[in-house]
């Protein structure tokens, strides 16, 4: 498998790692994020769901990638909801944890660049 099919599906199937990891344990993950509120049963609830997002749009790049098809539209999906999370932590950053939006910024912004990069990638080794 080249490079860059074994760099997209780690970091599909990363990502779905990640979104059962949210939904088993949502305050764990999301603490230094949060604060206590990631305890709270409605905060939890929406973190289960942001790893329901994570599953299925993730789950659904890798099937459609591992079986050919074409994946950039998946991609896209995950770079929206990347810079969505962003966008919402910079929103709430006055309730936050400190320093919990600009590490929201590193990951959540980190992240969409590499999915930028691996979409990019695949492009020009079709």
């Amino acid at each position: 498998m080249p490079y860059e099919r074994t760099a997209t599906a780690t970091i599909l199937g990363l990502r779905i790692i990640y979104g059962a990891g949210l939904i088993a344990a949502p305050e764990r993950l999301a603490r230094r994020w949060l604060g206590p509120a990631s305890g709270s049963g409605p905060t939890q609830v929406a973190l289960r769901a942001l790893g329901a997002r994570e599953i299925v749009l993730h789950a659904g790049a890798l099937t459609t990638f591992l079986s050919g098809g074409a994946v950039r539209r998946w991609l896209i999906a995950s770079i929206v909801g990347d810079l969505t999370d962003v966008a919402a932590t910079a929103l709430a950053r006055d309730g936050l944890p400190d320093g919990a939006a600009p590490a929201t910024l590193l990951v959540g912004g980190g992240s969409a660049l590499v999915t930028a990069a691996l979409a990019a990638a695949l492009t020009r080794s079709q």
